[in-house]
């Protein structure tokens, strides 16, 4: 049975059963490229699919669904298709008490890679791209079974080595702290603080961004450089420790800022100092601070 067949039975047999309210997959758009999906209905199962372009990181639309709402009842239980990545945002969720584990029914994926401008595709169900190059997140990626899963789609496979590249983020860590500066100020400027990074990043989940909040004194909601300096690092330290790599900030910025630069140095600081990578075990990050409030979240 293909990836694409497995799902679609999967998600009609939770569907029927009662056991999830909502399927949060793939479907492929009317220009044919694929697309997240919110499937509620068995019958609607068929518009699932899974391909070599399902680049987004669906579990961003988790903590939305699965908060307690203004009667403060749970949430009802969601199903939600992840790859190895996406995985990981999973399990940094749960350790921060975003919603509880029986809230969420895990489709896990073995994944073979995105393609490179996957989401400017039209590619076939399941089929193979012999050659295509994928994205450099997926060249780096060590992971192609997902942490967690309740179902598991595709063989496992032994975890593939991931490829050593010389890229940007090595040069960058051969300036000096002054070219450096320079460097990321260039790349601020061109912001136009849209929020698609945050939008799109399974981290950012504030119910009000501090970064744009009208009230603030100390940070407004202007373009002045040093204003989307203060947003860019902010986020980048929020996210320290809790980035899983799944570069979707970097994907959808239109200004194409390499906004994961800044959370792969992080990233490798806090492995290099407290021998952690955000995601493996659903455990608090060391940076990170959880405070139960009763609520079934911080």
């Amino acid at each position: 049975m293909s990836h694409t067949a497995s799902i679609r039975a999967k998600a009609r047999e939770l569907l029927e059963s009662g056991d999830v309210t909502c399927v949060i997959g793939y479907e492929v758009g009317p220009r044919g490229w694929t697309r997240p999906a919110f499937i509620e209905n068995p019958e609607e199962v068929g518009r699932l699919v899974w391909n070599q372009a399902c680049t987004h990181n669906l579990t961003t639309y988790l903590p939305g669904r699965l908060r307690p709402g203004k009667n403060k009842e749970p949430a009802k239980p969601v199903a939600v298709v992840v790859k190895a990545c996406d995985s990981r945002a999973i399990q940094v969720l749960l350790a921060e008490n975003q919603f509880t584990r029986d809230q969420v029914f895990v489709i896990g994926v073995v994944c073979p890679g995105i393609l490179s401008g996957a989401e400017r595709q039209a590619i076939p169900e399941d089929g193979p791209q012999d050659g295509a190059p994928l994205q450099a997140r997926c060249r780096r990626c060590p992971e192609r079974v997902p942490v967690v899963s309740d179902t598991l789609i595709g063989e496992l496979v032994a975890p593939p080595t991931a490829i050593a590249e010389e890229d940007e983020l090595s040069r960058l860590s051969g300036l000096n702290p002054e070219q450096r500066l320079a460097y990321w100020l260039e790349q601020f400027d061109r912001c136009l603080r849209c929020y698609a990074c945050r939008q799109a990043c399974p981290m950012c989940n504030c119910p009000t961004c501090l970064f744009e909040r009208d009230d603030s004194l100390w940070l407004g909601m202007g373009t002045g450089l040093n204003e989307k300096r203060a947003f860019h690092l902010g986020r980048a330290y929020h996210l320290a420790g809790r980035c899983v790599g799944c570069d979707e900030c970097e994907r959808v910025c239109p200004m194409n800022i390499p906004i994961s630069h800044l959370n792969r140095m992080l990233a490798k600081e806090v492995e290099a100092a407290f021998g952690y990578r955000a995601g493996l075990a659903p455990v608090p990050g060391p940076l990170v601070t959880v405070i139960d409030r009763g609520e079934g979240r911080p």
